[in-house]
């Protein structure tokens, strides 16, 4: 029988599977954290030049703060400081009410550093280490590859205890270049939290609950989203924002004992008598213990192992990749663009993060619903055609809808990615999505300073980014009530099985069960 089949007689939705929920619950509280820290850590607070070096002469001495600012500093629109500016001398003649005309003056950049408002945060990178003006400027693949070799469970330990130790080496960071080379390292173990935690959940559950685990795990990122901001608020100084967002790490590692591995993956690895333990323990918790099933799931016994490669050498797997790739790489940057802009709303950041994080649960909420109601490819094309929709208007109201629709495309494209690739290579597919989801982060920061050359250039370009998601969505497969696809021959072939609505899987594979058992008992 399919793996589906033993699932639905041990109770394919019991404690087990909460327990596991539960546990990835707790351990993707941190996520969301350092994913959003660049909008905390290096904020870019108010600033001027440091004009210490006037001082010096008598006049100036005997001047109020305000007027010192008035004659070492030109005046930009808006009526503040210039934050990269400073006259050559002081201009005393500003102090005169007639005289308005700067623009003969003589400027230079700043030449003795910059003083920061510490009103909003008491230190940031950028006012540590001057990160302003002239001077602003691939974990996935390999957690994701090397989760398909060495099993779920073993590397989400790894990506726990290399994330805490990356993350609090760079809370003590002495240098930017220190802080960014330890960072990098953080993003790459963190990411392997998501893609590991993120498989674990799916393949332990059955085909009618994959949504709802899919749902709840997305929730979990808006809700420690909510939380996030509320502890910026309270932690200004960015060393000490970095070890209150990575502590709770200290409690997943301790939880981890509980994690079960999948034992799909090992089933799909041939370790049979390894996943006979864990589906034993699975339906004495689940009270289905009467039912304990004796392994004789269809599946190829092999000592194969796959890589990235195997992604691109059969075609309807290339179409896959290619597909979610784009996918990917076109929601992330729509996604953090939307979320790295909180200081181009004019609203307190704090604030932004937080309406921005709680528009995404009635927008998952909805998503829950249509999921099996109109299938995961319109689902996913519907959310991210009206995130592009709303992104076309420049209103923060607006912006914020669209921040939603986005949110409750990435809660999409999670589950449904899970459902495309096989359990051989359902890792490193998650692993290269992953990775070309990154390359969309990093470039989202610099689609925003495209507002210099026309102020409505990056929503236009996140705009179309969306647009162009949405379209490629819909060259993928549906994947609604079809059981998880655990080879490449089961996409290839299109052998995988169809959990038709009002029957059971087990009704749904009755057809089969003589050819099942036959392959059954050549592969064991």
């Amino acid at each position: 029988m399919k793996f589906e089949n033993v699932l639905d007689e041990i109770n394919g939705f019991g404690k087990f599977q909460i327990m596991i929920i539960g546990i990835n619950f707790l351990g993707r509280f941190t996520l969301p954290c350092h994913f959003m820290l660049s909008n905390f850590v290096a904020a870019v607070p108010a600033h001027h030049c440091d004009i210490k070096s006037f001082d010096d002469e008598g006049i100036f001495k005997n001047l109020s703060w305000e007027e010192k600012l008035l004659v070492s500093i030109p005046v930009q629109q808006d009526g503040t400081p210039s934050s990269c500016q400073m006259f050559v001398e002081p201009q005393y003649h500003l102090l005169l009410l007639s005289s308005s005309n700067v623009t003969e003056m003589l400027t230079v950049s700043c030449q003795n550093g910059w003083v920061y408002d510490n009103t909003t945060f008491k230190s940031t990178i950028t006012s540590e280490w001057d990160l302003v003006c002239d001077k602003l400027m691939f974990g996935a693949i390999s957690f994701g590859s090397l989760s398909d070799r060495y099993g779920r469970r073993i590397m989400l330990l790894v990506s726990y205890i290399s994330a805490l130790i990356f993350a609090v080496a760079s809370a003590f960071s002495t240098t930017y270049e220190m802080f960014a080379v330890l960072r990098f390292f953080t993003g790459f173990c963190i990411t392997g939290i998501v893609i590991v935690s993120a498989v674990l959940s799916v393949e332990w559950v059955d085909v009618n609950h994959r949504k709802l685990v899919g749902v709840v795990d997305s929730f979990s990122w808006s809700i420690w989203n909510c939380v996030f901001p509320g502890i910026a608020y309270h932690v200004t100084d960015w060393r000490w924002l970095i070890l209150c967002v990575s502590s709770p790490l200290i409690l997943s590692i301790i939880t981890w004992r509980w994690m079960p591995e999948s034992a799909r993956w090992l089933i799909a690895n041939g370790k049979f008598e390894q996943a006979q333990i864990h589906l034993k323990k699975c339906a004495k918790m689940n009270g289905a213990e009467e039912s304990s099933p004796i392994l004789s799931i269809e599946t190829k016994k092999t000592d194969q192992t796959y890589s990235y490669l195997d992604l691109i050498r059969t075609p309807k797997m290339r179409k896959i990749a290619l597909s979610t790739g784009i996918l990917w790489f076109c929601l992330a940057t729509a996604y953090y663009g939307i979320s790295f802009n909180i200081q181009g709303l004019g609203l307190s950041i704090y604030l932004t993060q937080f309406v921005y994080s709680l528009i995404e649960l009635p927008a998952k909420g909805t998503v829950y619903y249509l999921l099996d109601k109109i299938g995961r490819r319109p689902t996913q094309m519907g959310a991210l055609l009206c995130a592009a929709i709303y992104l076309s208007v420049p209103r923060t109201v607006v912006a914020v809808i669209g921040k939603g629709f986005s949110s409750a495309s990435f809660s999409t494209v999670v589950l449904y990615c899970s459902e495309l690739y096989p359990t051989v290579l359902r890792q490193n597919g998650f692993g290269y999505n992953s990775f070309m989801g990154r390359l969309g982060v990093a470039l989202a920061p610099f689609i925003l300073l495209l507002d210099e050359v026309w102020e409505k250039l990056p929503q236009l370009v996140l705009c179309l980014l969306a647009l162009t998601g949405g379209l490629v969505a819909r060259t993928l497969s549906e994947t609604r009530n079809r059981f998880l696809p655990e080879t490449i021959e089961d996409i290839e072939q299109h052998t995988v099985g169809l959990n038709k609505v009002g029957m059971g899987p087990n009704k749904a594979a009755h057809t089969d069960e003589s050819n099942v058992h036959r392959k059954m008992e050549q592969s064991l």
